[in-house]
């Protein structure tokens, strides 16, 4: 973007943060009684909305039943709020389509579906405030999802995107940065084993530097995943008093 100063002499990005820092991360669990599992979050200005449901019998068409394992349905989109531009965005739209395929190959990586043979399970993800890393959110907001709702997983499933400015690797890209049109990453890692999910890349970047700005994607993941474990055992203390509080009324 022109005119504009990425990463200043003294290495601080648009919004402050040095080069590998997170934005602000906020996030709730059990936001919703109906579902079975469900997660709200905030990463720096962008909002995202998870809800789960199952394991259950699959519906309709018996045709995609698999025998040995569950299938992970997701659905991804967008609120018409959720960016400057009010325009409805059909769920069928190429970017939808691009997310929900995402979404579905990192959570088949992350849930033990072998444990629920012929049966479903729905992750909805909905986008409220755009602000950069929309699929790094939805992955992170959706853990906590299929963590609330009771599925087993081989472990979290944490998400962030990485650039290449100036030089130098960014983690977790805001919506200015990425629109920079630089190179730019997003990887989802099950940071216990550092198995990656999924890594997709939307431009051109050099061998030597892959290296540098994946390490930069990994390390803000690991990072992520201390913020979730915390926001899990946080929940799970709430919910704890608030049962031992029923026992004792």
């Amino acid at each position: 973007m022109a005119g504009l100063e990425l990463l200043s002499d003294q290495g601080y990005r648009v919004d402050g943060r040095k080069s590998g820092e997170l934005r602000k991360i906020q996030a709730r669990m059990g936001v919703f009684a109906q579902a079975d599992g469900s997660a709200y979050m905030e990463q720096g200005n962008t909002k995202a909305l998870a809800v789960v449901y199952g394991p259950h019998e699959i519906r309709g068409s018996r045709a995609k039943t698999l025998h040995d394992r569950a299938v992970v349905n997701c659905q991804y989109s967008m609120a018409t709020f959720s960016t400057g531009e009010r325009k409805r965005r059909p769920h069928g739209d190429r970017t939808s389509t691009e997310m929900t395929m995402h979404l579905k190959q990192t959570f088949e990586a992350a849930i033990l579906t072998q444990l629920y043979p012929r049966c479903q399970i729905d992750i909805y993800v909905q986008i409220l405030q755009a602000d950069g890393g929309n699929y790094c959110t939805c992955v992170n907001a959706a853990t906590l999802a299929v963590i609330d709702a009771g599925i087993p997983m081989r472990d979290y499933v944490c998400a962030s995107s990485a650039g290449f400015i100036e030089d130098t690797p960014l983690a977790d890209l805001s919506y200015v940065e990425e629109a920079s049109g630089g190179p730019q990453l997003a990887l989802a890692l099950l940071p216990k084993s550092d198995q990656i999910a999924l890594l997709e890349m939307n431009s051109r970047l050099h061998e030597d530097h892959l290296d540098r700005v994946i390490d930069a994607a990994s390390k803000a993941c690991k990072d992520v995943y201390a913020v979730l474990d915390q926001v899990v055992r946080d929940h799970l203390q709430e919910v704890t008093a608030l049962i031992g509080d029923r026992g004792s009324a």
